[in-house]
């Protein structure tokens, strides 16, 4: 096997290719390996809608886009790979092309789990880890892939927050500035999932926004293009104060205006680490049920949290609930004002 240690600056590629939760939750590899490897530069494999992202962890060096990389013909892919020096890769999301042409671009150290079949031809460092049977968070699961760098024991969730070094580098729009309020507390309610989390229903989300003043709470609505065309006939239905901005917003901008507002409502969804990642009040919606349960997927922030409904769906929360959670948050953020 490969040994990396003796490079004084080695270059790590860390891939992920799938969704923006996922991403989140595995940015913070980036920020170990820098303690692991001190002068280590550390890229990130992702896709071109997770890009902004990855671009807010300080401690990735660079992005490498893997939806053009595979724009490049088969010689070409590898030859790119081979023109980054790159000395390790990790594959956290398991994906047989991108093992292939790693081998092939002549990686020193090619990391993977025992789990996939294709890792036994093309990766030459394998890590046992079985995601489904774990009772590990996802991000502790990601960590046990840097075992063979030199980490000698899965961090606690709360050492993984400390390591938390999202910042934003995106500065709003004076027409984003302006749909926040200096004299309310900003609460953003994601209440679809594009699949990623089971959702807790409109009526619900309804139900609570009518239990929040209008005076206190300045509500805004969030979701992507598609969600946009799901949820208009429904936001019609809610109080005048209540603010659209499905479909508003690209992902970078998103997250610039998550890091400006004071909290963020959803299920296990992109938003939902985003928020808790940004530092921001962040509450998500959980049922107990493997694999999506919070012990696997809760938001890992400073101000992140869940409700749990201990069954396999989330009836038992009820707005009264969620309501009740809220509430403190709005009298934390004035209780000194």
């Amino acid at each position: 096997m490969a040994d990396i240690n003796h490079i004084k600056t080695p270059h790590i590629l860390i891939s992920r290719v799938d969704a923006i939760g996922d991403v989140v939750l595995t940015l913070p590899m980036a920020a170990y390996l820098k303690i692991l490897l001190p002068g280590a530069t550390i890229s990130f494999l992702g896709r071109t809608y997770t890009q902004p992202v990855i671009k807010t962890c300080q401690a990735v060096d660079e992005f490498i886009n893997y939806d053009e990389l595979k724009k490049l013909s088969a010689d070409e892919q590898m030859a790119f790979l081979k023109s980054k020096n790159i000395d390790a890769i990790i594959h956290v999301l398991p994906n047989k092309h991108i093992a292939r042409i790693a081998k092939q671009a002549g990686i020193k150290l090619r990391i993977g789990t025992t789990n996939r079949i294709f890792h036994w031809h093309t990766c030459n460092k394998l890590v046992k880890l079985s995601r489904k049977k774990s009772d590990l968070h996802e991000a502790q699961l990601n960590l046990v892939l840097l075992k063979p760098l030199g980490l000698e024991h899965v961090p606690s969730l709360p050492e993984i927050i400390a390591h938390n070094n999202f910042q934003n580098n995106v500065e709003l729009t004076p027409a984003l500035e302006a749909v926040l309020a200096n004299d309310k507390f900003n609460l953003i309610i994601h209440p679809k999932s594009h699949g990623s989390g089971m959702e807790w229903g409109l009526d619900n989300f309804a139900e609570l926004i009518n239990r929040l003043s209008g005076g206190q709470f300045n509500i805004i609505i969030t979701g992507s293009d598609k969600e946009m065309d799901v949820l208009k006939n429904w936001i019609k239905t809610l109080p005048v104060h209540v603010l659209d901005m499905t479909g508003k917003m690209s992902l970078s901008e998103l997250i610039g205006f998550i890091f400006n507002a004071d909290g963020l409502l959803a299920s296990g969804t992109g938003p939902l680490h985003l928020a808790a990642a940004a530092g921001i009040n962040t509450l998500g919606l959980f049922p107990s049920l493997r694999p999506i349960h919070p012990g696997r997927w809760g938001p890992l922030g400073k101000k992140a949290g869940y409700l749990e409904s201990h069954t396999d769906n989330l009836d038992v929360i009820t707005p009264d609930i969620v309501a009740e959670k809220i509430a403190t948050w709005y009298d934390n953020k004035f209780s000194n004002v």
